[in-house]
């Protein structure tokens, strides 16, 4: 897991906005970034998700009406993410928080290109194999 440093971002504000199906994070330099429940779902830096080592990740489908139920802090380091799915052993560090916030695009493309290269859908059921379909 990542850890903090003096020049990791922490957020002055975290807002949970449902029915946009984001959260927001807010900075004391101004900046404020709207991050989709799907892509922190698909990114989360849980084992389930990352794996032990690389090479090891699951890619994962069916999360585009994922929502956040719920939100934990973690110590003055992290926040732990609550997904309706039931997924909820992501510890989401301020500087994994600031890394998906700013690069979101190139995420997202890196995600949709994996999507592709497995023959997935971004909506197919995590056991089921389809193609086609956007997300995002």
């Amino acid at each position: 897991m990542s850890g903090l440093t003096s020049t990791t971002p922490i957020p002055t504000g975290v807002v949970l906005h449902s029915k946009s199906r984001v959260l927001e994070l807010q900075y004391a330099d101004g900046a404020s970034y709207r991050v989709s429940f799907e892509l922190l779902r698909v990114y989360s830096p849980s084992a389930e998700v990352q794996g032990h080592g690389p090479g090891q990740e699951t890619l994962q489908t069916g999360k585009r009406e994922v929502t956040i139920i719920g939100i934990d802090p973690v110590g003055h380091y992290a926040l732990q993410l609550n997904f309706s799915d039931g997924h909820n052993t992501g510890i989401y560090s301020w500087d994994i928080l600031h890394d998906l916030a700013t690069r979101q695009d190139a995420l997202w493309k890196d995600y949709l290109a994996r999507l592709e290269a497995a023959g997935v859908s971004c909506d197919a059921p995590m056991s089921v194999k389809a193609s086609g379909g956007h997300c995002h």
